[in-house]
């Protein structure tokens, strides 16, 4: 369904840092920076990128916004987590583990902020 994801942020170098660890987590190969100063992720026919906001106003988390990662493993949910957590990211909501959905699905989810504030998700479906 999406070609790409593009996200804001304040500190180009921060945030390369922070996803280069994250998503390295993931199997993701680091970020590429562009001619344009974005930080560019290639991975399974899909693209990720982080930018400065082009409006100049200051990057910030969409408030009820959400951007999922999908892990191969549970193992790898919680090395998203950790590797975030080790380079700017914060902690948010429950610790990483086992989720029951009501429609009967079974997964293993961690969230993190991002180091501008934007609301991540580690993700794996168990059942």
């Amino acid at each position: 369904m999406f070609s790409h994801v593009m996200i804001g942020a304040n500190d180009i170098a921060a945030a390369k840092r922070f996803y280069d660890a994250a998503l390295g987590a993931l199997g993701v190969p680091p970020g590429e920076i562009d001619i344009r100063n974005r930080v560019v992720y290639s991975h399974d026919g899909s693209r990720f990128l982080i930018t400065l906001p082009l409006n100049g106003e200051p990057a910030d988390g969409a408030n009820g916004g959400t951007l999922g990662f999908k892990a191969a493993s549970p193992e790898e949910v919680d090395a998203w987590h950790a590797a975030g957590l080790a380079n700017g990211g914060t902690a948010i909501e429950d610790p990483p583990g086992v989720r029951y959905v009501p429609d009967g699905r079974v997964v293993h989810l961690a969230y993190l902020r991002d180091p501008s504030g934007n609301k991540l998700c580690g993700f794996y479906r168990i059942k």
